[in-house]
Parts: C-alpha cells; sequence; structure tokens
C-alpha cells in the first residue's frame, strides 16, 4: 500500500502538468457538478468500425476522446479494501458523469461534426450496460505503447498486481454514438 501511495503522490502532482499538454477539458454541469471524464476533440486512426445502431466510424472521423481522472478515481479507490466495492464505486462515477458527456456534446459548439465517443481501457467490464461498444485496436505497436503506459493505472486499481493478471486484460476501444449517448442520457429540457 504504501508505494501505491507514493506513486499516487507523484501522479497528482504530474497530473496539472499532463493536463495542460493534452488540450483536454474538464466537464461541469450548470450547478458545478463535476464529471468523473477530461475529454478533447480527436480524429480517428483506426479501421472502419460499425456500431450496433448502424453508425460507422471511419478513418478522420471526429470523436470526442474521453479520459477518466484517474488520478482523482484512484485517490479514492485505494481508500477501498474490497474489490467489489471498488469496481462498483467505480461503475457508478461513471454512470453519473454520462449525463454531463451528452449534454456536453450536445451544447459543444462542433456538436454537428462529432460521431460519437471513443476511450481506451484495459479495465472494461460493465461497460456494456453503461452503452459502450468494445472494438481491439489493430495496430500491434500501438497496443504495446498504450498497454504499457496503462501498466501504473491497472497497479493501482488491482488488489493484486501480477504480469498473469495483466495478460488476462485486453486492451480495447470503447465506442458509443453520438445518437446512443444522447438518446440514453440526455435529459428532456
Amino acid at each position: 500500500m504504501g508505494i501505491r501511495l507514493s506513486i499516487l503522490s507523484i501522479w497528482k502532482i504530474v497530473d496539472p502538468i499532463y493536463f495542460l499538454f493534452t488540450r483536454l477539458q474538464y466537464i461541469e454541469s450548470s450547478a458545478n457538478k463535476k464529471a468523473i471524464f477530461r475529454v478533447r476533440l480527436t480524429k480517428y486512426k483506426g479501421k472502419d468500425v460499425i456500431l450496433s445502431d448502424g453508425t460507422t466510424i471511419c478513418k478522420n472521423d471526429v470523436l470526442l476522446k474521453i479520459h477518466i481522472h484517474n488520478v482523482k478515481l484512484l485517490s479514492e479507490l485505494l481508500r477501498m479494501e474490497n474489490h467489489v466495492i471498488r469496481a462498483r464505486y467505480l461503475y457508478k462515477m461513471v454512470l453519473n458523469s454520462m449525463p454531463l458527456l451528452a449534454e456536453y456534446i450536445h451544447n459543444h459548439p462542433e456538436e454537428q461534426k462529432i460521431k460519437g465517443v471513443i476511450g481506451i481501457t484495459m479495465i472494461n467490464k460493465g461497460v456494456r450496460q453503461l452503452g459502450f461498444e468494445c472494438f481491439s485496436p489493430q495496430n500491434i505497436f500501438y497496443k504495446i505503447c498504450k498497454k504499457t503506459s496503462l501498466l501504473p493505472i491497472f497497479f493501482l486499481s488491482t488488489s493484486s498486481f501480477s504480469f498473469s493478471n495483466v495478460k488476462k486484460h485486453h486492451l480495447v476501444y470503447l465506442m458509443m454514438s453520438k445518437e446512443k449517448l444522447l438518446k440514453k442520457y440526455r435529459k428532456a429540457t
């Protein structure tokens, strides 16, 4: 636990610097309610994907890339001993942030260009219930680099870290079309 707290302390110092260089933005509601996501627009660079609602995501389509604010989330998760309680907490934080994400896209100046949302993760249990679909990245070099960069998050978020456990978790894109997101999470105004 001491190593994890030390890593998290260093991460809390580095995170604001990382935030400055990534063009990420916080999502907030009019009631100053903050989402667990930080986001930015991106152009999709992978293979064409057809989502379950018929939306086709092609190379160079504009997507809203979602990043979980990991240092904030992990600060809370490290206080919890039970992995089931951790999983429920994570799920609830993401679920509560989804309406804010939908509102953000609906009010975005480039809303018409945005085809959907995309994230990348190794921890993807429960994402289908949230409305996301999972797709494996095809580029082997990208997969290796990205999985390596996600190892600290994986280390801090699991109670028992082992390389066999890492091998069991596969890197996936999480995607959802804008229409599905708005239909599922946007509150009628």
